[in-house]
């Protein structure tokens, strides 16, 4: 059985979808803190490139991170940005992308290991993908992201 069976098999589990360079990304529901507008981020000296900073939320320092530039695409001059908040080993991560989208409701039985042409970055953060009616969206796999990203800081 695959990382992607294992994880949704038999099971419906609702996403939140999200816009990365006109790519949509699903991200299980379950695992999400807070959904926000463009946020005022403080920036981290040293911290590796995806890493933009920090903000406050509520109290709580929250590391930033733009997945455009851990996915290497370009960001649009003057676009503005959204974030998805997540809590990953007790800490927060604020998950900076294009748009938000609708929560849909996925069956597991119709997602799919990732296809091998699927550019290695973003298999890196992924664990399936599931065909929509007119696209792809790329189901990612949040404690993936962030253990990368640590293992790239360390």
């Amino acid at each position: 059985m695959t990382q992607t069976e294992t994880k949704f098999s038999e099971q419906t589990t609702e996403f939140l979808t999200v816009l990365i360079a006109d790519q949509k990304f699903g991200i299980p529901v379950l695992q999400i803190q807070d959904v926000l507008r463009e946020q005022k981020v403080t920036r981290i000296p040293l911290a590796s490139h995806e890493v933009v900073g920090s903000l406050n939320l509520r109290g709580r320092i929250v590391t930033a991170i733009d997945l455009r530039k851990r996915l290497n695409v370009p960001i649009a001059e003057g676009s503005r940005s959204m974030s998805v908040v997540v809590e990953h080993n007790q800490e927060l991560y604020s998950l900076i992308i294009d748009k938000v989208g609708d929560v849909i409701r996925l069956d597991g039985s119709k997602i799919e290991k990732n296809p091998g042409t699927l550019d290695a970055k973003w298999r890196e953060i992924s664990c399936g993908v599931c065909q929509l009616d007119r696209e792809l969206l790329i189901i990612m796999d949040v404690s993936r992201l962030l253990d990368s990203i640590h293992d790239r800081a360390a």
